[in-house]
């Protein structure tokens, strides 16, 4: 194996991981224990569940590392291609990690609300469910805060692919697109809300762009196109 399609491979690998983590957090957590409009019944659940809010923890931190090394690895197979692009993808791509772990320690706070330790009995039981929604709440918030830069670091990366010449070209577009999503839905997340649900139904197959890059550069890694041979002069 070239290292080209090496690089690719790895490149993949450590995307797929993202692909695959990410989710814990974003969306299975919230569909088994948060109950919307009842503060008191997802306090609750989060309680009875400690260990799967715990996971859900765990799995943004490890989202956020992971998601370091992939910049990183597609940085070193963009490079040759284009520096300048390269960089301004590394960049952008490199947010994703602080913003995670920043984002972490609002679950971080609600865990501990929710345990109820002694140096927290100056508070009682539904002033802690608010402090506790509050920092749902801003964990809420915060996620489509980091969509900005979820979309942001497609964009250069969809250059690099365009450009590349060992990955397909429609690979850009549908990235390109799926940054168009995420910047849809932060912008429908931070300013208005009503429309989260049509917009993430509409983004939804958008999305499906990173997968598909994902699995290409893990399954078929890259290959150099061959240039054309140069004509033969022709005979005097």
């Amino acid at each position: 194996m070239h290292s080209l399609s090496k690089n690719a491979r790895i490149a993949g690998l450590f995307y797929l991981l993202v692909i695959l983590i990410a989710p814990l957090r974003l969306v299975y957590i919230p569909s088994k224990l948060f109950v919307d409009g009842n503060a008191a019944a997802t306090i609750d659940n989060i309680a009875a569940h400690e260990m799967l809010f715990r996971l859900g923890i765990a799995g943004d931190l490890i989202t956020a590392a992971v998601s370091l090394v992939l910049t990183f690895t597609l940085y070193r197979l963009f490079k040759d291609v284009n520096k300048s692009w390269a960089l301004l993808m590394l960049m952008l791509g490199f947010m994703d990690t602080p913003l995670y772990f920043f984002n972490s320690l609002n679950d971080m706070a609600t865990l501990i609300l929710v345990q109820g330790p002694d140096f927290l009995s100056a508070f009682d039981q539904a002033q802690r469910t608010g402090l506790a929604t509050l920092f749902l709440k801003m964990h809420n918030l915060m996620t489509f805060a980091s969509e900005i830069f979820w979309g942001l670091w497609l964009f250069p990366l969809a250059v690099l692919v365009y450009r590349s010449g060992f990955l397909p070209r429609y690979l850009a577009v549908w990235l390109a697109i799926n940054g168009v999503a995420y910047l849809a839905l932060s912008g429908a997340g931070l300013l208005r809300p009503e429309y989260n649900d049509l917009v993430a139904g509409l983004a939804f197959p958008c999305q499906l762009g990173e997968v598909a890059f994902a699995l290409w550069i893990l399954v078929l890694g890259a290959k150099q196109r061959k240039r054309a041979a140069p004509a033969m002069p022709l005979a005097a």
